[in-house]
Order: C-alpha cells, then structure tokens, then sequence
C-alpha cells in the first residue's frame, strides 16, 4: 500500500519564509551584541561585502524580505506591498523583516490554494517573465530568497559575529 500525502503551497513555502525571516532578525540581534560587547560602530557592518561588485549587507535583507512579501501577494493575487530600500541600520532592518513577516502572515492560507497553476508575471526592469505559481515558488522565489538570506548570514559571520549553522536554521 502505497501512502501518499499533500502538500499544498502554502505549507511548503509560507512557515519555512517565516521561520527564516525570524532566524534573519535573531542575527541581526546578535550582530548589534557583537558591536556593542566590541564597541565596533554597527554602521561599520552595513557596508561589509564579500566583493567589490556585490551588494552590501542591507541589500541582503532586502532582497530576501522583497522575495517573501513578492511571494505571498502573487500567490494570492494581490499587489506585492513597496517598501523603499532605505534601511540603513540594524534596527531599521528588524523593523523590516517584522513588517514583512506581518505581512507574509496576514495572507490568508485559503487565498494560496490553487495558486500551483495560476499564472504569474514578473517584470525585472524591461524583462518580463511568465511562471506558473509552482515554477515562480520552487523555481525563482525560494533560490533567490534562500541565496539573500544565506548571503546576510555568510557576511555577518565574516564580520566576526559568532554565528552557527542553528542561528540560520532558527527554531525547526
């Protein structure tokens, strides 16, 4: 007997997005530990980068809360909420990894249900790109979602800021 069981897409996606967005947060708490047990200026952090032709760390988060918040409103078929890229301290970011972690949950479970099929149109500056909901999740959103959030991570963790693989990870 074979035992099959669903999944449906909000399950796969939404609680692992939350769940990385609070991990995201907790670092930076940690990393504002680490500047102020070192008396190391926090802004100091905000320009950190791995290369000269990468983003710095608040675009990391960003990018990272832009796919989540990108993710639940597609889905549901309403418009993807703007905030503007102005975050510039730690504090500024938590505020908006909250905001989007309030807004990701605020999506109603039935709203995402048949969302797999439904189309989804992304414009990247003259490129539009056409998805199914499934190709969109599993396909674009949570690669370039885990690659911002891992990225963040990877840059505090160069910094000198003592992280693990369990402060990534967050409560599971």
């Amino acid at each position: 007997m074979e035992l099959t069981m669903s999944l449906s897409m909000y399950e796969a996606a939404f609680p692992p997005v939350i769940r990385t967005l609070g991990s995201l947060s907790a670092i930076l708490d940690k990393a504002a530990a680490h500047c102020e047990a070192r008396k190391i200026d926090p802004s100091v952090l905000m320009h950190y980068r791995l290369a000269p032709d990468m983003f710095a760390l608040p675009r990391q988060f960003q990018i990272a809360s832009d796919q989540a918040k990108g993710m639940a409103a597609r889905l549901s078929g309403i418009d993807v909420p703007s905030y503007p890229d102005t975050e510039s301290t730690i504090e500024e970011l938590k505020g908006r990894l909250a905001k989007t972690i309030e807004f990701v949950k605020s999506v109603p479970q039935s709203n995402i249900e048949g969302s797999e099929s439904r189309d989804i149109v992304l414009k990247l500056g003259d490129t539009e790109m056409t998805f199914t909901g499934r190709d969109y999740v599993f396909g674009f959103v949570l690669p370039n979602f885990y690659f911002h959030a891992a990225t963040a991570y990877d840059l505090l963790r160069h910094a000198g800021v003592e992280l693990g693989k369990r402060d990534f990870l967050g409560a599971v």
